[in-house]
């Protein structure tokens, strides 16, 4: 009989993170997600649509986890980071030939 591995399922919200840990006998992501009962807390995760990792590496559900895994399940984003750098940046250089201040106000 297998040892049984530690292993945790996180879940981060904007306002907080949520972190079950399990202990159970080698599992895939998605035996570990189940087990968690993230699901049932969370209905939001769909499982389907929201990408997994462990430890920052995107990883399949069927991904078999090793002892002290932490098995993350991502958010969708609400803004792309790139589009948004993209227009900080542009609303910077507006800024600058107006010859405004950083900071201040545009009249």
């Amino acid at each position: 009989m297998a040892a049984d591995i530690r292993v945790e399922v996180a879940y981060a919200l904007p306002e907080r993170q949520v972190i079950v840990r399990l202990r159970m006998p080698v599992v895939t992501a998605l035996e570990a997600i189940r087990a968690s009962g993230i699901l049932e807390r969370h209905p939001e995760i769909d499982l389907r649509k929201n990408k997994i990792g462990v430890y920052g590496r995107l990883v399949s559900l069927d991904t078999r986890l090793r002892d002290q895994d932490r098995v993350e399940i991502y958010r969708s984003l609400i803004a792309d980071p790139k589009e948004v750098r993209r227009k900080r940046a542009q609303a910077q250089r507006l800024t600058r030939k107006r010859g405004v201040a950083p900071g201040e106000p545009p009249s």
